[in-house]
């Protein structure tokens, strides 16, 4: 395997490869993985480097001409979205969340995953323009083989609650082959098996996906790197793996042969913009937590040799999904921070941001037992202590105390000082056409429009909220557990003041469809009209279910790679006349 960066090529060169694929996220990692094993080059071209940076984040900005708009979102994406992704900010990213890197978006994720309830494949008739051209039963081998690559076990805890339309749920937290103490990072994890057959162009945004003169055909991608090196990369199969804004972003942009874009013959490249509306719901005061964590905390089970890590929410079934016409929804429950955590004020003090010394040293020195922990557990994630040691270690642990571990992890081994326990739902959206990624009249530095982003959250979002807010608190106190304390707009039935942000899962720009009429490409993620161009992730999802996407992403991803490379004959059979001459930089 190879990396370079396309900085050191030859200005316009020329590139061949059997296979190329746009984005070096989970999708584009997971089939170049897949189809090198069959002999072809496959060339994974990236935007960014190995890891992220700020000039090649600042090509993520996107133009928000809808929700979020109000300041409580504002404040409520900063708190959420900020600690995970180190170069976001709220200013040039008012919706979603995107990295530019080796790995995408696994730079800014907690390794939550989940697959999709069988019900999300269906048509509902509550659901407009709801249902897939392929059903759930279809995709359970997928899900196995996704489950195998995200490290998670195909196990998991008996479920432990059924009351009031609700029931258990599990996420399960995808951890790192490669670092024992975090989630698992694509890019660390692609470049410890840099598997045969695939070489890496980094620094390489597209800025064109080129189709032949006549247009019945993908035939090549123009890219540029941000010194200004540009090049041009020749393929015969392209696959668009670049997010969910930016794949729509890309076809809609590249409109010298159709002028309305690539696949976009029916208007529908861009929109059915989705994502999962999530809001606090309520919360668990500080006496009663340690009742709710027992049952509703995080769960270890062992499988292979290894320990897996769940946590343990409640989800609205099926039957009253439709007897009350809702949408597929869950609630997961997070610890909340105590304003005097002393890792916090340890922080403001070493940054010198404190603004109350004083106060901060006396909260230093009250929580010095909680720092100490910290320090070991810094010790433990130090690459110096032997792997074999912390995998003996970790294991042991999500097996005697995963609540702990799951602290651990999610707060990257220094331990906080607690004070209650919120509750946050998340929320399916209807597929809504007019929900839509379209193109800004501003421009990105190499003269490519900017997306332009009108989500909307819709009123059944809000109505499916608010009732499984009421739903969650009737079922909590129907079991004799501790009764949670709604939000004003909950214990109010006003659902219009719920503060609802996007959780960066953008799904349904290019959707799968059997019509093209309806959709931009088939059950096999291949454009419509188009024999050789694919679109990879979650803006092929037709509904949005309220499952963290990456394992459903992962799945058709698999099975994307798996129909490339049942047909690999054919197409070097009919690209046989072509220039496959590499420039040497």
């Amino acid at each position: 395997m190879k990396i370079e960066q396309l900085s050191n090529y030859d200005d316009n060169s020329i590139i061949a490869a059997d296979l190329v694929i746009v984005g070096a996220g989970p999708a584009g990692l997971t089939i170049a993985a897949q189809c090198a094993k069959t002999g072809r080059k496959v060339l994974i071209v990236e935007s960014g480097l190995e890891l992220e940076n700020p000039a090649h984040s600042a090509l993520n900005e996107v133009e928000s001409v809808g929700q979020p708009q109000s300041e409580a979102q504002s404040r409520k994406r900063i708190e959420f979205h900020s600690p995970q992704a180190r170069f976001w900010s709220q200013e040039a990213q008012p919706f979603g969340v995107r990295c530019r890197a080796l790995g995408g978006s696994t730079h800014a994720w907690a390794g939550k995953s989940a697959p999709f309830d069988g019900i999300d494949f269906k048509v509902r008739s509550w659901v407009p323009n709801s249902g897939w051209p392929v059903d759930r039963e279809q995709m359970d081998s997928y899900i196995l083989r996704a489950m195998d690559v995200l490290n998670l076990s195909p196990k998991e805890p008996p479920g432990r609650f059924d009351k009031e339309g609700l029931h258990s749920f599990y996420w399960q937290f995808a951890r790192s082959r490669v670092d024992r103490l975090d989630v698992m990072r694509f890019g660390s994890e692609f470049m410890a098996q840099r598997p045969d057959n695939v070489d890496v162009l980094l620094n390489a945004t597209v800025t064109r996906v080129g189709l032949s003169p006549d247009g019945s055909r993908f035939s090549y991608l123009d890219v540029a790197s941000i010194e200004g090196k540009r090049a041009r990369i020749r393929a015969t199969q392209c696959v668009l793996a670049a997010s969910g804004i930016e794949n729509a972003r890309l076809l809609l942009a590249s409109n010298d042969v159709h002028s309305n874009g690539i696949g976009n013959h029916h208007d529908v490249v861009g929109r059915y913009l989705m994502d999962h509306p999530g809001a606090r719901v309520g919360a668990i005061p500080p006496d009663q937590i340690a009742v709710l964590t027992k049952l509703f905390g995080f769960f270890g089970v062992h499988h292979n040799g290894r320990a897996h890590m769940f946590m343990h929410g409640l989800a609205l079934t099926p039957e009253i999904q439709e007897r009350e016409k809702l949408l597929n929804a869950a609630v997961y429950f997070s610890t909340e921070r105590a304003p005097d955590d002393p890792w916090d004020a340890l922080k403001r003090l070493a940054r010198r941001h404190s603004t109350k010394v004083g106060r901060d040293l006396l909260t230093v020195a009250a929580g010095s037992g909680l720092i100490v922990k910290g320090l070991g557990m810094k010790v433990l994630s130090d690459g110096r202590t032997p792997k074999a040691l912390k995998d003996i270690v970790i294991n042991t642990a999500i097996r005697m105390s995963p609540n702990l571990v799951a602290n651990e992890f999610q707060d990257h081994g220094v331990p906080h000082k607690l004070v209650g326990l919120r509750i946050e739902a998340i929320s399916e959206q209807i597929p809504n056409p007019d929900s839509r990624i379209s193109l800004s009249s501003r421009k990105d530095r190499f003269g490519v429009p900017l997306a332009k982003v009108a989500w909307q959250i819709n009123d059944v979002e809000r109505q499916t909220l608010l009732r499984t807010a009421e739903l969650s608190r009737t079922a909590l106190v129907g079991a004799g557990l501790p009764a949670p304390r709604l939000e004003d707009w909950a214990l109010e039935r006003r659902p219009e003041d719920i503060v609802i942000i996007d959780m960066a899962h953008t799904l349904g720009t290019t959707r799968m469809s059997a019509d093209a009429k309806t959709g931009v490409v088939d059950q096999n993620c291949r454009v419509h009209g188009l024999p050789n161009l694919y679109v990879a992730g979650g803006s092929v999802f037709p509904t949005s279910g309220h499952a963290n996407p990456t394992l459903m992403i992962l799945a058709f991803a698999i099975r994307l790679a798996d129909h490339l490379n049942s047909n690999v004959a054919g197409f070097e059979a009919s690209a046989s006349g072509w220039d496959r001459t590499l420039e040497t930089h």
